[in-house]
């Protein structure tokens, strides 16, 4: 099976991608710390791997899968180190960059597929501009959130994914394995019984450094992965993303 990943095609085959109307998937991750026990770039990663993964899912439909954006917005992560970030204003000059970028190669449909939460409210925000200021029909997702339900019945202690927790950790066991660090995964556990929602859509806004929150960086508990879960946890998120392009490639 041919490359589903654009940096692994030449311009011919990708010009041949635009002119059969292929949609693009591109994945938005972060860099930034991961608790003890996980290399940073843990979103970059499982962001990535689940897009490769539904774009070869996908069926007929032609789709190639961009390189994945590695910095996002992290601000509430940097006291801890090993961390970059965005401004707001950076971040949407980069976006709409790339996104002009497709544009001009004569591409017409695009998916940004999300993978860091703290990316979740500028995306919705960048959308009406995105709309305005490109010809391109974009769509947007956060791939552990459009994969929640089929998500959850693998989850111990969670009913979504945290940050650096059982999830992220299993995935990484499954994919990654040496970017896990085995010995720390004890220590791998803080906020336990944080609410996702509470933290990413509070009712009243205010900004809190995860220094603040969680000693160890951890939300959630990491101590509860497996390479087992992993798996099932990527092909939860591959199967939802891969229906998702699907239902992209039959509406415009």
């Amino acid at each position: 099976m041919a490359s589903v990943l654009w940096q692994e095609l030449t311009a011919e085959e990708l010009r041949a991608k635009a002119a059969s109307d292929a949609v693009v998937v591109l994945p938005v991750a972060s860099m930034e710390q991961h608790g003890p026990h996980l290399a940073v770039g843990v979103d970059t990663v499982l962001c990535g791997a689940v897009c490769k993964l539904a774009a070869e899912r996908a069926g007929d439909l032609e789709v190639v899968v961009a390189p994945t954006l590695w910095c996002g917005m992290a601000e509430h992560h940097m006291a801890f180190g090993g961390t970059f970030t965005f401004d707001i204003p950076t971040y949407r000059a980069v976006l709409l960059s790339l996104l002009k970028s497709l544009e001009r190669h004569g591409f017409h449909r695009v998916v940004i597929v999300n993978g860091h939460g703290g990316n979740i409210a500028a995306l919705s925000a960048f959308l009406p501009d995105f709309a305005r200021e490109t010809s391109l029909s974009i769509r947007a997702t956060t791939y552990f959130l459009l994969a929640q339900q089929e998500m959850a019945p693998f989850m111990e202690d969670q009913t979504s994914v945290m940050h650096a927790c059982e999830v992220e950790t299993a995935m990484m066991m499954a994919i990654a394995p040496d970017l896990v660090r085995d010995a720390r995964l004890p220590e791998a556990f803080g906020m336990r019984d944080a609410d996702p929602a509470a933290l990413m859509r509070p009712t009243v806004a205010r900004y809190r450094p995860f220094r603040e929150m969680t000693e160890t960086g951890v939300i959630g508990d990491a101590r509860r992965a497996t390479p087992e879960k992993g798996r099932a946890f990527l092909d939860a998120a591959a199967d939802a993303l891969a229906r998702l392009l699907r239902e992209r490639g039959d509406h415009a």
